[in-house]
């Protein structure tokens, strides 16, 4: 890094600006009525599940953190204390290309045990998006789009943002639905770990 802490400055202030603008204009064009449906399956779903590869499953674990906040029975897939899938759950299955296998083959397998599939992704035309029940289309680079005509940032980063502040919105809109109040939220955080 040879830059001068005031080219650094001003390099970072556009970086900053960068970020800010994309996800602002990916948040302006999320589908109000596709999530306010994902809302009501999540809530009405026995249980919820993530599954994400890379920093989508970042992004999906800190969705499932706040849905568990909301008093919702809500697990990782894959990891070792997750229960099988069953009829009436909800997954959550993230992939900005629509096509990562682990997750294209976790939606199928909830779809045969009856569970619902919420597809988070940049390809609504995806074998993602076919496998699922509700598509969440955010419109965003996948990783391997490196045109630069959809975002500057590297990779999958302007998904993975959208993605982590879509689910935040989400979440607060059903918070404030629930009528639950700050401190029953926080009563469910971690205590231990």
């Amino acid at each position: 890094m040879g830059s001068t802490t005031s080219e650094f400055a001003q390099t970072f202030l556009a970086a900053r600006t960068r970020v800010l603008d994309e996800n602002a204009r990916v948040l302006a064009q999320l589908d109000d009525a596709a999530w306010r449906s994902a809302a009501r399956i999540i809530g009405d779903a026995t249980a919820v599940f993530v599954i994400g590869n890379g920093r989508s499953r970042l992004a999906s674990e800190m969705a499932a953190m706040r849905l568990m906040h909301l008093g919702l029975t809500v697990h990782v897939a894959g990891e070792s204390t997750a229960p099988a899938v069953a009829q009436g759950d909800v997954v959550i299955a993230v992939s900005g290309s629509g096509t990562t296998t682990t997750v294209v083959a976790a939606a199928r397998t909830a779809l045969d045990v009856g569970a619902s599939v919420i597809a988070v992704t940049t390809a609504a035309d995806s074998l993602l998006a076919d496998t699922s029940t509700l598509v969440l289309t955010i419109e965003a680079a996948d990783k391997l789009d490196r045109s630069g005509t959809v975002t500057t940032q590297y990779a999958g980063s302007l998904f993975e943002q959208s993605v982590l502040l879509a689910f935040d919105a989400l979440f607060h809109s059903m918070w404030v639905e629930s009528g639950q109040t700050a401190e029953t939220l926080w009563a469910r955080h971690a205590t231990i770990g």
